[in-house]
């Protein structure tokens, strides 16, 4: 279902809608690696830990045009503190684990709870907000000048789902861990394309969820909706199959020169956890 391509039309009547997304995790993770697959079509294993980098690419989600703002952040440890100062302006952070690595799990409670903390000032703005009679909707809301009011949205999402015979994160477990602290799931894999796309769509659906409750001053956005538009909630996990069926769908993908396509079929369909 081509919900999300490129958009290339200058004739827009509308500006594309800025979304900025903070992209974190531990080191060696595969941050950098979803990244690129998504602005550059293209997969890397190489990458710098300590470099912070900036990219925007536009969508065009459900007929609406958004420009992402994207910050891959610095995994490794001694750069944490450098992160916290400078990343938390956020609408949404994609908190990227891999699922060889139960460390990178681990990991990301650290990056949860400084997004929460930041989430609770958030509220405590919009809270200002509606008491002085101001909709807390919007980029910077009526609480102060720059004041953020709209809590962050976040994805949870378990990286390099291609090594199936490497996993040490069973996916069941990837999914209770983000349904405990309020955000979405996928698995994905960025060397072969798996999940990226819609995982950044169903970031952009959830932002535009929480900025439309904000505007209606519901601050407790999992109040009153049905279990298909909770911006923390996600489906059960569709299992996944065994090895015989992975090998019958070819879990590799089809190898293009020195590029490695996406693998089709039920096995990549079962991994998207909405």
């Amino acid at each position: 279902m081509p919900l999300h391509t490129p958009s290339h039309s200058t004739s827009s009547t509308a500006p594309p809608i800025p979304i900025s997304i903070t992209i974190c995790g531990d080191g060696g993770c595969g941050k950098s690696s979803i990244t690129l697959r998504l602005v550059r079509s293209q997969w890397t294993s190489e990458y710098d830990p300590t470099i912070e980098d900036s990219y925007s690419i536009t969508r065009r989600i459900d007929g609406a045009a958004y420009h992402l703002s994207l910050t891959d952040t610095a995994g490794q440890e001694e750069y944490r503190g450098m992160w916290a100062s400078s990343n938390l302006g956020a609408d949404a952070f994609l908190l990227v684990y891999d699922i060889t690595s139960a460390d990178s799990l681990d990991a990301l409670a650290y990056f949860n709870d400084l997004i929460d903390m930041e989430a609770e000032t958030r509220l405590d703005n919009a809270a200002r907000a509606i008491k002085a009679g101001v909709s807390p909707g919007g980029d910077g809301g009526g609480a102060g000048s720059g004041a953020k009011t709209v809590p962050p949205v976040k994805i949870v999402a378990g990286n390099k789902c291609d090594l199936q015979e490497s996993r040490q994160v069973p996916a069941a477990v990837g999914l209770e861990w983000a349904r405990r602290r309020g955000c979405g799931f996928m698995e994905t894999s960025a060397r072969l394309e798996v999940n990226i796309e819609e995982t950044f769509a169903l970031i952009v659906r959830r932002v535009v969820e929480a900025r439309r409750l904000a505007q209606m001053g519901v601050l407790d956005q999992g109040a009153g909706l049905d279990s298909e538009s909770r911006v923390g909630m996600t489906k059960p996990l569709t299992p996944l199959p065994s090895d015989s069926e992975k090998r019958e769908v070819g879990t590799r993908g089809v190898n293009i020169g020195n590029r490695v396509g996406r693998g089709g079929g039920a096995f990549w369909r079962s991994l998207r956890c909405w």
